[in-house]
């Protein structure tokens, strides 16, 4: 488990074992900490995102017909800014209203050098996926991440 390690701390992520692809799951105190905590595990199955500057921010709005889907849309986003833009990110802001997702991903041109990238993710997939309030005040956004 990263961000904290505490488990009163609602706003957490970790990764759970799949086969060849990896899970990762975001948990938060709403689901838009949710959302942000599972892509930063996503990142985290690439490289250490304490080592990407917050350097430029790109903005993403989607809308989904549920939560999980909007999840799964989230992940896939990310991924292709990453690909399009060359870019990583460490750093991320969402907010959910009424199956909208307003959200910020702040990174900077990847360095192969500096990050040392451990894997390419393709995208996000439906396996898995789950996205539920598991008690009051902790959401849990999951999924498995194809790499």
């Amino acid at each position: 488990m990263k961000a904290d390690d505490d488990s009163r701390t609602a706003a957490r992520w970790e990764h759970f074992p799949h086969d060849a692809d990896i899970g990762v799951r975001g948990f938060g105190a709403t689901p838009g900490e949710a959302c942000e905590q599972a892509a930063l595990a996503m990142m985290a199955a690439i490289l250490d995102p304490a080592t990407v500057r917050p350097e430029r921010t790109i903005e993403i709005a989607l809308k989904a017909p549920s939560l999980e889907i909007l999840l799964v849309d989230w992940l896939n986003a990310l991924v292709y800014e990453m690909a399009a833009r060359r870019m990583v990110f460490g750093h991320f802001q969402a907010t959910i209203d009424n199956n909208r997702l307003i959200g910020r991903a702040r990174g900077e041109t990847v360095s192969r050098a500096r990050h040392a990238p451990a894997v390419e993710v393709k995208g996000a997939t439906y396996t898995e996926l789950a996205f539920v309030e598991d008690r009051p005040g902790l959401w849990r956004a999951q999924c498995v991440i194809d790499v």
